[in-house]
This record gives C-alpha cells, structure tokens and sequence, in this order.
C-alpha cells in the first residue's frame, strides 16, 4: 500500500463526497455518533479540506468554519475560525495526515484574514492538538455523549 498522499481544499462534490466519507466511517461507524448530528447546515459553507492517498483514496478530512458560521462555536470573535470535523480513516493513522490536515486548516485560516483557530478536541486527542501548539481552556465537557476540550491557536 503507498502511503504517499496530498492534501487539498474539497471544492469538487466528489471531494465534498469523499470528506462525508471518511466522517462517516470515523465518526458513525468507529465512534457510534448519530449520523443525524454529524452532518449539520454547516458544511454547505465550511472550507473542506481532503487528504488522499496518491492512489485516490480518501484518507482524512476536516473543515473550517469561518466569518458568520464560526461566530456560535468561537464567542462570536469573526477574527476566529473553527476547525473541525477532523477525521483520519484507521488504516492511515500515524503517517501525518491528521498534522498535515490541521496545517491546511490554519493556512486557509490565515489566507482568510483569521488570526486564531478554535477546536472542540476528545479529550483523547488534546494531547495531538497541543503538540501543534492549542492551549486548552475551559471546562471538559459532553459533546455527542463523548468529552471535549476546547482549544485555541494564533495563527
């Protein structure tokens, strides 16, 4: 299996497809989250980003909410973008592709005129997202049953 990928920006429905994807399997399927909540009226205007595998197979995926979407989810800051729905299909865990999708985030977020992104991160993964430089803040709490910490990077 090669394990050299890419990393872009969803314009396409097949790559919006692909994203959806790679969501549903992580999220629906691995982490037993209603597919009813884990698409939201959202990612009509997010910006997708697409890991792919040279190949053509997704990889993993996440999204930055920016300007009016963004508001509810960073203290309505429009300064601030939120990324989220980061999501790494199993078989390509540990090769990169969850850092090299959060870098394309910030690089959108920072191409946008944004000056920090916010996540809601599991709990599980605060200690990836701190190695990229968020800080945690706040209380942990319950987020489709599963616990999250929210945290910030200046970009």
């Amino acid at each position: 299996m090669s394990t050299a990928y890419t990393v872009r920006t969803a314009d396409d429905p097949a790559d919006r497809e692909s994203c959806f994807a790679v969501r549903k399997e992580v999220f629906v399927v691995e982490q037993g989250v209603p597919q009813d909540i884990e698409y939201d009226a959202y990612d009509a205007t997010a910006l997708h980003v697409l890991a792919v595998r040279d190949d053509g197979v997704p990889l993993g995926t996440g999204r930055l909410l920016h300007g009016a979407a963004a508001a509810g989810k960073t203290g309505g800051d429009p300064s601030v973008g939120s990324l989220g729905r980061l999501a790494v299909a199993r078989e390509a865990r540990g090769l990169g592709v969850g850092v090299a999708l959060v870098r394309a985030i910030e690089d959108a977020a920072r191409a946008l005129g944004l000056t920090a992104v916010d996540l809601h991160a599991q709990t599980h993964a605060t200690g990836f997202y701190e190695r990229l430089g968020y800080a945690a803040y706040g209380p942990e709490y319950l987020d489709a049953g599963i616990p999250h910490r929210s945290m910030r990077r200046a970009v």
